[in-house]
Order: structure tokens, then sequence, then C-alpha cells
């Protein structure tokens, strides 16, 4: 099972759209500036560190570098099982699983920036990772601060970020060394995220909230809050709005994903950040964690997903996912049969090259007896899967080029 995961604040960088700014799904970012009557598309591509360091920029940015992602990967057929972002990541995560439209997730994360950056403002703060100690020491560290310090972020196993007032926090710091921590490294933001110094900005985001319909999720989305997927449309603002001043779960959550089946995380957004804490989290080498944030990252993920380096090597060396491109994936687990009009495409090469049309609901191949068909119309570019071969569910088996939608 696939799950998509996507970062927050933090993750942002000058420069992070230039290399999407000729793709498709670009169009995200523009849409983005005529709905917030924000100029989007210079957050992306113009602006620099410090302009993006403010909440209120970095907050709307990583949200729309994140979905021109997700938009791009869905181009190419992926679904995911479930869904989590981290803080922000969120609000992305809710509208990939639909709980969410866009122009109602670009009003919360506008409100909510606007809100964090004044409460940032009236209750000055700042944050600090916790390395080397477990969450029980950093707890500790900061009840014996006995000023504003609290933990704002569980994100793995060794890795803890503190948050409160900056004498707090370094006073928390020194504590967590005595305690047998590692290192404490500042982290450089404008407030105390997930500690109750961002309560100024709950009015602002309730009311906000309280505009704006909710969706039941399709797939579920595992909550910051309490680590645990809800399926109801009216737990979000609650819990939205608690997370405001809570701790982030990170680490359970990414251990609600694994429990939960999903075999590979895929993080939509800049940097990699969640991809490295998700592989400290992860028991086994059979769960893989990846992250996409550049259109040479699609290939890379097919890639990955198929289960190969060779498969599409050979005569397609060097050849990129083109974004007229689609991937069929296996619904379950099991071994794979291709229908006998594909049976001559096997994988690294495309039989006789000849042409195999598919229609949307086209029969794909088997999974044990499960049938796999296609949701695209097009002409099938190679099978990825040997006969007979064990595949995984939302494996890809086939990829296809898709014909545009006026010549269906």
């Amino acid at each position: 099972m696939l799950a998509f995961t996507f970062p927050g604040q933090g993750s942002q960088r000058p420069g992070m759209g230039a290399a999407w700014q000729e793709h498709p799904s670009f169009e995200l970012a523009r849409d983005a500036s005529e709905l917030t009557g924000r100029d989007v598309v210079a957050l992306l591509l113009e602006a620099d560190q410090e302009t993006l360091t403010r909440t209120d920029n970095a907050q709307l940015a990583t949200f729309v570098m994140s979905l021109i992602v997700l938009d791009a990967v869905e181009r190419i057929g992926l679904e995911p099982g479930l869904c989590a972002g981290h803080s922000l990541g969120e609000y992305s995560a809710l509208v990939a699983s639909g709980v969410i439209d866009l122009e109602s997730g670009l009003q919360l994360v506008v409100e909510r920036g606007a809100a964090m950056q004044y409460a940032a403002e009236e209750n000055p703060g700042t944050m600090a990772a916790v390395l080397g100690l477990d969450d029980d020491g950093v707890e500790a560290a900061c009840l014996r601060a006995e000023s504003d310090a609290w933990v704002a972020n569980y994100n793995a196993p060794g890795q803890v970020v503190i948050a409160g007032s900056r004498e707090a926090v370094e006073e928390a710091g020194k504590l967590a060394k005595e305690l047998g921590a590692k290192k404490v490294l500042p982290i450089p933001v404008g407030g105390a995220f997930h500690t109750p110094l961002m309560t100024p900005a709950r009015d602002r985001l309730r009311k906000a909230l309280g505009s704006v319909t909710f969706h039941p999720p399709e797939p579920e989305v595992i909550a910051n809050v309490d680590a645990r997927p809800h399926a109801a449309a009216a737990d979000w603002p609650r819990l939205l709005s608690a997370q405001l001043c809570s701790p982030v779960r990170w680490r359970q959550t990414v251990e609600a994903l694994l429990a939960a089946g999903t075999q590979t995380l895929i993080e939509l957004g800049p940097g990699g950040v969640l991809t490295g804490l998700a592989r400290r989290v992860m028991p086994t080498q059979e769960t893989v964690a990846v992250s996409v944030s550049s259109p040479d990252d699609l290939q890379r993920l097919v890639e990955l997903l198929a289960g190969q380096s060779p498969v599409l090597a050979g005569e397609q060396a060097g050849e990129g996912f083109h974004m007229d491109e689609r991937v069929v994936l296996a619904p379950s687990a099991g071994l794979f049969q291709p229908a006998e009009e594909l049976a001559g495409l096997t994988p690294g090469q495309r039989g006789e090259r000849r042409s195999v049309e598919l229609q949307v609901g086209s029969l794909v191949g088997l999974v044990g007896e499960t049938e796999i068909r296609s949701a695209f119309a097009g002409s099938v570019e190679g099978v990825l899967v040997l006969p007979g071969e064990r595949v995984n569910s939302g494996q890809p088996v086939a990829w296809l080029r898709a014909r545009p939608e006026e010549e269906l």
C-alpha cells in the first residue's frame, strides 16, 4: 500500500518551483495566485530566504508546492491508501484526500499563516531540535525548566523538537544535555509553534474553519493530534484547531501508517525531511520511503514502485516519464498474469514495437483471480512485471501513453 505524506513549514527554499515552471502542474501556482490575491508564483520562483522565513509566506508557498507535486503524481495514475502531513502538511493531506477542496485549503492556509504570524509577534518564541534523547527525557527537561518550554514535535526516535520562550528553550536544552542528549540545535523559525504560545491564533483559525465545508476523507488521513485515522468529516475542524497548540506526533503517525499495511511512504513537496524521519522509524527493509520534489523524481518513483532497476533500462534508458504517460496499478497482492494481447510486451522491451490500444476499463491482466483494468485510454508502452511474478497492492504493472481527451 502507498501512503502520501506532506511536509510542513521549514521545508521551503528559494527557487523551489523553478524545476516545475514548464510542467503542466505548475498551473496550480497561477490558480493559487488568483484565488488568494497573493503572487504565489513569485514566492515559488523569486522569493529569497528571508521572505520565505516569514510564517505567512512559508506556509502558503509550501502548501502550493506540495499540491503541484501531488497533481503531477496523480497525473501518472498513483493513488494512496492513506495520507498524512506534518503540521501545515496536514492541510495538503486533507486536499489530497478530498476532505477540503483547493480553494478552501488556500483560504485556511492563508488564515492560519496570518494567525500564527500574529501569535508569534504577540508571544515571541523559538524552537530547537533535541537529538539523541528519548521522548521521556525531553519531556522531563521541559518540565524541569519550570518555564514556557514544551515538546512541539515527536519526529523520530532520538529526534524531538521543543518550543517556547527563548529563555525557556535555552534552559530546557541545557537540561536535555545533562540528561544525555547528544545535540540541541536551534531552529530558525518565527515562533513557538504547537505550544500554548499559539493560543492567540486559535480564534481566527476557528472562524476560518467554520466557513469551510468538510467531507469524509478518501482515503483516510492520520491526524497529528492523536496519530489516528479519522473518517468523519466533522472531526477535522476540531483536530485542526487543536493542532495549533498541541505537539505533532509524527513518529507515532509513521508507526500508524506502517501498522495499517503501508509498504511505501511517498513524500510530496519541497525537501525530503519526512523521508529521512520515516527511515529512522521503519523497522525493516520491506518498507520504503521516497521523496518527490522535482519532475526528475517522477521517473525514479515509477522505477521504484515497479520494484526494478532494469525494467525501464536498455532501450528505454534515459527516457523520461512524460506527462501524457500513466501507470496501471495492481489492486491487490498476488501473482500477475498479463492479458493475452499484452503477453508479448515484456519488461525492458516492447515486443516488435506493435501498438496495443486500451480503452478505459480494458483488461490489463489478473492478480490471482482479481482483474486489473485500466483507468485510462491509450497505447501500452510496456509491461513492468513478468508473468507469474508476485506483485504488491499498488505496484505498477504496466505503463501507457494516454490519448488526449479530445481524441477519446
